[in-house]
């Protein structure tokens, strides 16, 4: 996982999720966005490779 500050590598068993990706590293899921070649994916994706994601933060204000 890529961006913002963020540069994580892990493993995890098949048939995990990108929310237990993000939680593994330390990650809110509610505060990222996550993509996979400019194509956002949800939090309950499951990953079943080696790939790469890419992080975008979620920003709000008033």
């Amino acid at each position: 996982m890529k961006g913002y500050g963020h540069d994580h590598s892990i493993q995890l068993e098949a048939g995990s999720t990108i929310k237990q990706a993000l939680e593994a590293v330390g990650i809110h899921p509610s505060t990222v966005l996550v993509s996979h070649e400019d194509v956002v994916l949800p939090h309950v994706t499951i990953l079943n490779a080696d790939i790469e994601l890419d992080l975008i933060i979620v920003s709000s204000g008033g």
